[in-house]
């Protein structure tokens, strides 16, 4: 979660500690006069942590504050149906949405925003002005995408079987408990230094993940492995992390 400021010569955002669970405390956050938007990552890259949107919603209601609920992985939600903060309403709201998780076409540049008239109608001139225009070859795919429910599960279930694969297979292998998210397809793991695990874990299974410390210093004792590969590359880690 972001906290976004203004000063005289540029924006800048401001990341917002995490509690023990992973989630934010709405309540942490301080509102300043040069607050301009509170951005909110549900569920989390990378924790997989989901966050109260409607908490959020709230508060940026109750500070004059917009807020933007980037949902990209809200199709991989396991604890609980997926949720849009758009169920608070949409005044100073925006959803944010991409075709890049829920069907696998990160490449394609593609997804939608929805909420609040005003700063969708804001955003849309924004974006015409700086040349942030999709080209028409992407858009029919990504209508085509939107148009086909079918392929949404199938994707769920290939990530939550890779999660439990993988958890399981590094449980073993580190002899420490791997939890499984909330949500996204990401294990985000407690270690005691990121980059040795990280070097252990390429030395052993020959699998490359990120050290947490990427994320910001708050990270520096957790790595993200993120099961994007295809079964057939995790499953042969899995062996390899066996038979090490």
């Amino acid at each position: 979660m972001r906290w976004g400021r203004s000063s005289p010569d540029a924006a800048r955002s401001q990341w917002l500690p995490r509690r023990p669970a992973n989630s934010t405390s709405i309540r942490s956050i301080r509102p300043t006069p040069s607050g301009r938007w509170l951005w909110v990552n549900s569920p989390s890259n990378p924790t997989g942590a989901l966050d109260d949107l409607e908490a959020a919603a709230t508060w940026g209601r109750e500070h004059g504050v917009p807020v933007f609920s980037d949902e990209c992985y809200v199709e991989f939600t396991w604890s609980g149906p997926g949720r849009t903060i758009l169920e608070s309403g949409l005044d100073g709201i925006v959803a944010v949405h991409s075709l890049s998780k829920r069907s696998n076409l990160a490449g394609l540049r593609v997804g939608f925003y929805a909420g609040d008239a005003e700063l969708v109608s804001y955003l849309q001139e924004v974006r015409k002005h700086v040349g942030m225009m999709v080209p028409g070859p992407a858009q029919a795919a990504g209508i085509a995408a939107l148009d086909d429910d079918e392929h949404v599960p199938v994707q769920r279930e290939r990530y939550r079987n890779r999660l439990e694969l993988l958890a399981g297979v590094l449980s073993a292998w580190s002899q420490e408990p791997v939890a499984l998210p909330d949500g996204a397809f990401y294990l985000w793991i407690p270690v005691t230094d990121g980059w040795d695990y990280a070097e252990r874990l390429a030395r052993d299974g020959g699998a490359l993940v990120s050290p947490g410390e990427f994320y910001g210093p708050d990270g520096s004792r957790f790595v993200r492995v993120a099961v994007v590969q295809p079964d057939d590359r995790i499953q042969l880690v899995a062996d390899r992390l066996a038979a090490s």
